[in-house]
């Protein structure tokens, strides 16, 4: 058994991990904290997401629950993962970061910082993402630049950042293995007279709309023939079953930075 902090206890994905970890005889929660001045602090956890008492108060502050915890899962803001790993870094507990939108220096301090103790980090956790992400490194691999590539991911209204980690996971996934480099070769918009598609262009476009979960398209167009492989998230549940296992993997881990790919046992 080990013990979960849960970070953004009352966030979409915060409230549906609690929920699964409730449901786990190989996790207990022991703590869950929101940002300072959330109006749920000082209520208990489980009325918060719906599932009723159970003796845990919803926290303002991360060292208020991380005494006891073997490892925190956090799916929350670029701003609060990077200050949650600053503390993790010093006390030791293994993470589970979902968060997505992490870009620049804010990446760079995260990856080092990682490093330093026992990380999964991934822009999705769900296992058919996962091997979303091997198939289409290995076509790619196989149908090389003779293939327009393109990317189409769609989510819900409230969604904040875009295009989604996952799309730009699997983008930089398409570029890696096709010799491409995303800060040049990477399309997010096409408007107007805008001339023919360039050999080299990945195409990612987003779409925001309604209650949508996740789905991701990933298109390999050659002459004559088209190759799509599609992803659809029906509910949050799978990324939060992902969590939990990337939880229990990585407490019995070296310390270091690994993905999901790891967690599954799918890299070569």
């Amino acid at each position: 058994m080990i013990n979960a902090v849960v970070a953004g206890a009352d966030g979409r994905m915060g409230g549906r991990i609690i929920q699964m970890i409730q449901k786990s005889a190989e996790i207990k929660l022991s703590g869950a904290f929101e940002k300072p001045g959330h109006g749920a602090i000082g209520k208990d956890v489980g009325e918060v997401v719906g599932l009723g008492k159970i003796g845990i108060d919803l926290k303002g502050d991360i060292s208020a629950v991380m005494k006891d915890a073997d490892v925190l899962i956090d799916f929350t803001t670029p701003e609060s993962t990077l200050n949650n790993i600053r503390f993790t870094a010093k006390t030791g507990q293994a993470m589970v970061i979902g968060t997505t939108g992490i870009t620049g220096e804010e990446e760079r301090e995260l990856n080092l910082l990682a490093q330093r103790i026992r990380c999964v980090m991934s822009p999705n956790m769900s296992v058919g993402v996962n091997v979303l992400f091997k198939a289409v490194g290995d076509l790619s691999g196989i149908l090389g630049k003779d293939y327009d590539m393109e990317i189409v991911e769609t989510h819900h209204r409230l969604k904040k950042d875009a295009p989604s980690g996952t799309a730009m996971h699997l983008a930089k996934i398409l570029a890696d293995s096709t010799g491409r480099n995303l800060d040049t070769d990477a399309v997010y918009e096409r408007k107007g007279y805008i001339g023919v598609r360039k050999d080299e262009e990945i195409g990612i476009q987003s779409l925001r709309a309604g209650d949508i979960v996740g789905e991701h398209t990933v298109i390999f167009a050659g002459i004559g023939e088209r190759i799509e492989i599609t992803h659809r998230a029906h509910s949050r549940d799978n990324f939060a079953r992902g969590a939990l296992l990337a939880a229990l993997w990585v407490v019995k881990q070296p310390n270091g930075l690994y993905d999901m790919q790891d967690v599954l046992g799918l890299k070569e």
